[in-house]
């Protein structure tokens, strides 16, 4: 039987939800992509492009951090305080961890035994983990986190029209089918059996997006913020090169490299995540992007440290007439 965890919101306005994201949430749960690499096909490059990194990590003792459920310990995905949250800040955090709350978090995820690297004195376990996740970080994660993170506040920026244009319900019904609000209480359905109801009063409920679940997940404990983890937009675009297509009349009117530009900018993107899909430097995607936000084709806005592009009202016309012929 699949459990249910339901979220009270304490008033359903917009000062009740908000949204942030967290590379060491992101980190610990793309530990799932190790243990069951076919149920997330569209993060096969990644794992390529680390194959040689990973194969020098202390891969034992990360890969026991997941169970056959593809579970996590509560303890590596704390709740993120905003968009801004930074890598060194949350692993400090666990450092920080409770040896109560690491034995906890850890025989919730295997409940019928630990496997033996994760047993002996709960300091030395917590010190290991803390070195091999840095490790993993440094190697597997960080070189390609800006890219990462683009998609994910893209997809914020995104969740933000939604509640802009359709309202708070319409928002939750879109992240994803296992999550609904019900009047001012937010239901969310769980695989596992882990099942609870509690008021966000004094917390709030923060809804971050991943890159590594395929569903909504949230802690198996009450006692831990209110959090919801949603799979973000855009995954599939995420290492993905975009070829040039056919010359079109969009490309007559615009040039080829703009028209491209304006047919991926259906979702928000940030001029590095377009520059790498599309092959070209960063410098050269600006000046495109100016030159049709000028033309008032796109719209920007700013989100943490990146400007996110989207296509304008004109934009989306523009590509739909030009698609119609």
């Amino acid at each position: 039987m699949a459990g249910l965890i339901e979220y009270e919101l304490a008033g359903a306005d917009l000062g009740e939800v908000r949204f942030a994201l967290s590379p060491l949430n992101e980190l610990a749960l793309s530990l799932r992509t190790w243990r069951e690499p076919g149920r997330y096909p569209l993060m096969l490059p990644w794992l390529n492009l680390t194959a040689d990194a990973r194969a020098h990590l202390d891969g034992e003792l990360l890969l026991a951090l997941t169970n056959d459920n593809l579970w996590t310990p509560d303890f590596l995905t704390p709740r993120p305080s905003s968009p801004l949250t930074r890598f060194d800040d949350k692993l400090a955090a666990v450092a920080d961890t409770s040896l109560d709350v690491l034995r906890d978090d850890i025989d919730e995820v295997h409940p019928h035994g630990r496997p033996a690297v994760l047993t002996g004195r709960r300091d030395r376990l917590l010190r290991r983990v803390v070195r091999a996740l840095a490790a993993y970080w440094d190697t597997c994660f960080e070189p390609w986190w800006p890219r990462m993170r683009t998609v994910l506040e893209a997809d914020i920026v995104y969740r933000g029209r939604v509640i802009a244009r359709e309202g708070l319900a319409a928002m939750f019904a879109d992240l994803s089918p296992r999550i609904r609000l019900v009047d001012d209480v937010v239901r969310v359905e769980l695989s596992s059996k882990a099942g609870f109801r509690r008021s966000t009063a004094g917390e709030g409920l923060t809804l971050a997006p991943t890159l590594f679940s395929r569903n909504a997940t949230a802690p198996i404990s009450p006692d831990e913020p209110p959090l919801i983890l949603y799979g973000a937009r855009g995954v599939g675009t995420l290492w993905e090169a975009q070829a040039p297509g056919d010359r079109d009349a969009l490309a007559d009117l615009l040039g080829v490299v703009r028209a491209r530009l304006l047919g991926l900018l259906e979702s928000p993107a940030s001029s590095t995540e377009l520059a790498v899909r599309l092959g070209v430097t960063t410098s050269a995607v600006n000046q495109h992007l100016r030159a049709l936000r000028d033309g008032g084709l796109l719209t920007s806005a700013r989100h943490g440290r990146s400007v996110l592009y989207l296509r304008s009202d004109l934009g989306d016309r523009l590509v739909g007439a030009s698609a119609r012929r």
